[in-house]
């Protein structure tokens, strides 16, 4: 049986009709993730595209010996290393397990066949794919335009749970601060 959180999730998308929705569900299969795991990285091909039932993930790059936390994936979403996945090109990012977790993965061959067989499904992609650059892209004015304590702000107002879940040092990079102005704003912005 699929999860009702990959339903539920799914169809905020947009939502499909019995057909597309059963042939989509019936090709997710389960996986589990030890704490540091690496699930992909860079140079290799994205095989799967994820959703996550439980846990914490980063996708990150490396520049020059730095990590570079680009974002972060965790119950309730999808994960995985969408470029590479959907273009089938290898992979500059690094995805990597935060803690230990249980996800649900769709392989590169029955995404292929389904976006094929299903014009509805490859439609719900589409969507899909649009609001998250839609959300990339907001991302990117942010760090390009906001101070590091509108950052901190909009990042906690957005997403208040993440500091239970992700280690600070991870959301300092994520926000593009040092690590010492992050404890600096924890203790002193107040929401």
């Amino acid at each position: 049986m699929i999860s009702s959180a990959l339903d539920k999730t799914a169809f905020s998308i947009m939502p499909l009709p019995d057909t597309e929705w059963e042939a989509l569900a019936a090709c997710w299969t389960p996986v589990k993730y030890k704490r540091k795991d690496m699930i992909t990285a860079a140079g290799e091909v994205e095989k799967y595209i994820y959703f996550v039932e439980d846990g914490v993930q980063r996708l990150f790059s490396l520049e020059e010996d730095k990590e570079v936390t680009i974002l972060f994936s965790y119950t309730g979403s999808f994960s995985g290393v969408v470029d590479s996945f959907q273009l089938q090109k290898p992979s500059p990012w690094y995805l990597e397990a935060l803690t230990p977790s249980s996800m649900l993965r769709l392989s590169w061959t029955d995404f292929d066949r389904l976006t094929r067989q299903y014009p509805l499904i490859e439609r719900w992609v589409r969507i899909g794919t649009a609001a998250a650059l839609a959300g990339i892209l907001e991302r990117h004015k942010e760090i390009l335009s906001y101070s590091a304590e509108q950052k901190f702000r909009t990042l906690l107002t957005r997403s208040p749970h993440v500091l239970q879940l992700i280690p600070q040092k991870y959301l300092a990079s994520y926000l593009g601060i040092d690590p010492a102005t992050f404890s600096k704003l924890l203790r002193s912005v107040k929401l």
